[in-house]
This record gives C-alpha cells, structure tokens and sequence, in this order.
C-alpha cells in the first residue's frame, strides 16, 4: 500500500541511526498514534458540540493542535512549506510539546478528564 501512513513512519523512523527495527521506535510511533488520536477526539466533541448548539473549549492550545505543528494545512491541503522538519521539530517536540503536556496532570480538576 503505498500510501499507507504507518508504513511511510516505520521507513522515516527506520532511517535514525542506531535504529535496529520496529521495537527501537515503538515508544516514538505510541506517542504519534495518542498525539493524532487526541487531535481527531477535540475535532469530533467540538462537531458535536456545534450540532447541539454549544460551543466547545479545546483541550490542547492551538499552537500544539496536529493540525498547527504536524500537519499544517493551506487550501485544504498539508503546506510542506510551513511544517516543520528536522532538528526545528525535534526541538519543538522536546522543548515545547512534551512540556506543555506534561502540565496537563496539574492542571486536571478531576481523575476523570482527559488531561
């Protein structure tokens, strides 16, 4: 399947160095399935949301949404010439976007939130 998005991630993750299969990077992809998984969850409570005629406060600031940081889109379509890559992504994932979730279990008012 050519464009199957698991297999274009196992081929770039299977390019890092000291790489020796899928178990060196199983923590890496974890964290891109629960960081997309997140980002389409906010996308349907805030549809749903809408349809019931209520407004909907996203979880996630909008410069760490998938679609502002991973995926950033213009005309519908993803813009390569804005996403970031290489050690500007690796630096934002580190610095910025782990941090900024890390926060969350501080900020959860209950067990029972997604935070």
């Amino acid at each position: 399947m050519a464009d199957d998005p698991f297999k274009r991630i196992d081929d770039e993750l299977r390019k890092d160095a000291g790489c020796g299969g899928e178990i060196d990077y199983a923590e890496q992809t974890s964290w891109l399935l629960f960081l997309k998984y997140l980002d389409s969850m906010e996308n349907r409570r805030k549809l749903a949301a809408e349809l019931q005629g209520k407004s909907y406060s996203y979880i996630i600031d909008n410069e760490y949404k998938w679609d502002t940081w991973a995926a950033p889109k213009k005309d519908g379509k993803i813009d390569y010439n804005v996403r970031m890559i290489g050690e500007d992504l690796l630096e934002f994932v580190n610095l910025k976007l782990f941090p900024y979730l890390s926060e969350f279990k501080q900020r959860a008012s209950s067990s029972d939130t997604i935070e």
